[in-house]
């Protein structure tokens, strides 16, 4: 008897799943014929799914709103996307369709801030909230913003320092954040966050120089981030109840503040057994800030999140063939793709990130152990285990049309960090863009974003 990838995939998870399920012997994402977008553009090819976007940040609302109203909750929710998982204007776009705020990591950001503005995207009551260690020619573009009527953007200092830079630009009443620098996770080299101001420090600066200023600021927002995101372990509450007792603290001599932002986002589906409670955690964080404010006997605040990869990563596949088999021992099976994951995929690489990775054809064949290699010539550039397993498994190759390979989740960060029309390593090209979203008469509708790069474009980077 064969044991078939679909065997495998079967007796290993619940299969089909929301997002994902086999048509006619081929995977559908999202119901989106897969093998049809192949044979129209060929691969390797990145797919942007645009309605993706939309249907993340719905989500997290309703869950909110849903935490607000069991719990009773006197606030208001916002949600910011953070621009910097992906700066696309196809992206932050289809993002602001679905009332939502943005938040800035640094100067350029403010550009297409300026830009979204112009094309009628934004309008100067939306939240741009200003994260990141911030230069000068960050600091003058917020106040640029601010100086323009732009009443809803907010600082966030990153240290103390940064304020004068708004007090000598900023001629009209504006408001602040500051960043809490978060302790780390036991297991980083560093105990303390290099980014924002310490706890013990924050109430000494306030009544030293803010409250009271004769610059027409105040103090609106305490802002934490934690790099691994929103996780039910001891050191994520821990950090948070550190910030909502600070918040409790201050508040009882800074009445203008009022909101919380919690930076770090929800993860998303990197394997087929992903499990996560999101309405558990939204309803744990909304429970424990009400329950700290009414302990300190303080007004509940607005809360904030910053959702990026959440936003985002969902949203993209990246879609490859294999163009050959390598035996090269008696234990290792080599299938090369027709791209490199150290130039498409760089958090594999960089970080050891794992991405959901499913065969898009080919699934009643038999499977077994494989190793996926890139086209380079860095002895890196491979993949080799699932986030469920360390090891990879897929469909022996066969005969007929070629095995494909879909990467799926990775649109948050990936075309960020390996420079997006640049120079790449050994000079692979990135490939080609396809974007799929609604047009105006409310049709689903496929596009060329990008084309793959050509030898010319990268030859004229390098000066030749």
């Amino acid at each position: 008897m064969e044991n078939t990838y679909n065997d495998l995939v079967h007796q290993t998870f619940n299969f089909p799943q929301e997002d994902f399920k086999v048509k006619n012997d081929y995977l559908q994402y999202n119901d989106l014929d897969i093998k049809a977008l192949i044979d129209k553009y060929g691969t390797p090819l990145k797919l942007t799914y645009l309605p993706k976007i939309g249907k993340q940040i719905n989500k997290a609302k309703s869950m909110f709103a849903s935490a607000f109203k069991r719990h009773k909750y006197e606030g208001k929710y916002n949600y910011c996307y953070c621009t910097k998982s992906s700066h696309f204007s196809f992206i932050v776009e289809e993002a602001l369709k679905h009332d939502i705020h943005l938040e800035t990591s640094f100067a350029y950001d403010i550009e297409i801030i300026k830009k979204l503005y112009d094309k009628k995207k934004i309008n100067k009551d939306t939240y741009i909230i200003c994260n990141g260690f911030k230069q000068k020619p960050y600091t003058s573009r917020i106040a640029g913003l601010l100086n323009s009527g732009f009443k809803n953007v907010i600082p966030v200092l990153d240290n103390t320092e940064e304020l004068r830079a708004y007090i000598k630009s900023v001629k009209v009443p504006f408001n602040l954040g500051i960043r809490v620098a978060a302790d780390e996770e036991p297991n980083f080299p560093f105990y303390t966050s290099r980014l924002g101001i310490r706890a013990k420090d924050i109430l000494e600066f306030y009544v030293d120089k803010i409250e009271g200023n004769e610059h027409r600021f105040q103090l609106k927002m305490l802002h934490i981030f934690l790099n691994k995101g929103i996780k039910d372990d001891i050191y994520y509450w821990s950090e948070l109840n550190k910030v909502i007792n600070l918040y409790c603290q201050l508040k009882k001599i800074c009445p203008e503040l009022d909101s919380i932002n919690i930076g770090g986002g929800f993860p998303i589906k990197h394997s087929l057994g992903f499990e996560y409670n999101y309405q558990f955690m939204i309803n744990e964080i909304v429970g424990n800030i009400k329950t700290a404010c009414k302990k300190s006997k303080v007004p509940m605040p607005n809360i904030f999140t910053e959702f990026g990869s959440y936003t985002v990563g969902e949203s993209m596949a990246h879609i490859y063939s294999v163009i050959g088999q390598k035996n090269q021992n008696d234990k290792e099976i080599w299938y090369m793709i027709d791209s490199s994951f150290i130039t498409t995929l760089p958090d594999t690489w960089g970080i050891g990130e794992k991405f959901l990775m499913l065969p898009i054809n080919k699934w009643d064949n038999e499977y077994h152990r494989v190793v996926l290699g890139g086209i380079t010539c860095d002895s890196h550039d491979y993949y080799d285990s699932e986030e469920h397993i360390n090891e990879v498994f897929l469909p022996k190759v066969g005969d007929g049309e070629p095995l494909y390979v879909g990467f799926f989740h990775t649109g948050a960060y990936q075309d960020q960090i390996s420079g997006y029309g640049g120079i790449k390593h050994c000079l692979i090209p990135s490939p080609k863009h396809i974007i799929v979203g609604y047009d105006k008469n409310g049709k689903l509708v496929d596009w060329v974003y990008a084309k793959e790069q050509t030898a010319q474009s990268m030859l004229k980077i390098l000066g030749y």
